[in-house]
């Protein structure tokens, strides 16, 4: 474990220009740690708030469980008291230097140096947070639901390679809750979530995650969040989408991804290009419908979401017919 004086000095007394991230439970400070100069992401956690050491309790013993290459890496904690005397919980990540999904996919004008993603780069995105959730679900040993997978839970490497974060909300599953909406909340923290990622009326669950997924995917291509002032009353993401296909689908794609593919200065080329992208698009923005449906029982299950979007990636890449 790591002491709070090393944790001060590593933010400079956690300083707001330090500040990378802020969530329900706390703040995130990046951090020069010990000797080695070691870069860092630091959560601290906000002990005001309700149920925030159940969330540091909840975090620390999924992370303490779990290995995977799209998993946010735990270096250490520190559980100790601060400088006033008053209890400190913080927990000590990688540093990712790329920032959030959300940051790439909303930019803003606190992040000027974030560019559009391309194509590939959603695809491969995707992929990493499907194949993280498919461990969690199928991998594990008891299995585990994340219950908050949004944007900003995905953080990009320098090789813009996904990483899946923030274990506050999530739980292990009992022998008897496999692969229903009806699994047991763990005895040590009660289910939230965020509101447009949890899927209506359900605990957090399997398919609950796998709603939450659909709706990250159909976000990431379309650039729509699934609450959108543009959205006319009554629409969500999900049914914009569902009505899209398979016509349609090119009108609810994110712009910057259709000035990629027109990008191309050979017109045969272009249109072969094109073809490839629409069906790339149509796949991609089925398997997001398919995993947000409404009803739990008509939803995929993360080995076939994984399966499907890599099947198309290939596809796309000419990999495979």
């Amino acid at each position: 474990m790591v002491s709070y004086a090393e944790l001060s000095k590593a933010t400079c007394e956690f300083s707001s220009s330090n500040m990378i991230g802020q969530g329900s439970y706390g703040s995130v400070y990046k951090g020069i740690l010990g000797e080695d100069e070691m870069i860092v992401a630091v959560k601290v956690i906000n002990l005001k708030q309700k149920g925030a050491f159940r969330s540091f309790v909840a975090e620390c013993e999924a992370l303490r469980n779990i290995r995977h290459r799209n998993l946010i890496k735990i270096i250490t904690i520190c559980s100790s008291i601060d400088s006033k005397g008053v209890d400190f919980k913080a927990l000590v990540f990688e540093y990712m230097e790329n920032g959030s999904l959300e940051d790439w996919l909303h930019q803003s004008n606190d992040h000027p140096e974030v560019f559009k993603l391309s194509l590939i780069q959603r695809v491969n995105i995707a992929i990493d947070v499907a194949s993280t959730i498919e461990y969690l679900h199928h991998h594990c040993q008891p299995p585990m639901v994340h219950g908050d997978i949004k944007p900003s839970n995905v953080l990009l490497d320098n090789d813009m390679v996904a990483h899946v974060g923030d274990f506050g909300l999530s739980k292990f599953l009992s022998s008897d809750h496999l692969d229903t909406d009806s699994e047991t909340p763990s005895s040590s923290i009660g289910i939230k979530g965020t509101v447009g990622y949890v899927a209506p009326g359900s605990e957090a669950s399997m398919i609950g995650d796998v709603y939450s997924f659909g709706i990250l995917l159909l976000e990431m291509f379309t650039g729509k969040r699934p609450i959108d002032a543009t959205f006319s009353e009554g629409l969500t993401l999900h049914e914009i989408a569902k009505m899209a296909l398979p016509e349609k689908v090119m009108e609810v794609i994110d712009p910057s991804i259709l000035m990629e593919v027109m990008a191309n200065n050979s017109i045969i080329q272009e249109d072969r290009r094109r073809v490839k992208v629409e069906e790339c698009l149509n796949a991609i923005i089925r398997t997001g419908v398919l995993c947000s449906m409404e009803p739990p029982f008509e939803r995929m299950e993360m080995r076939d979401v994984v399966a499907k979007l890599c099947h198309t990636r290939e596809t796309f890449l000419g990999r495979r017919v």
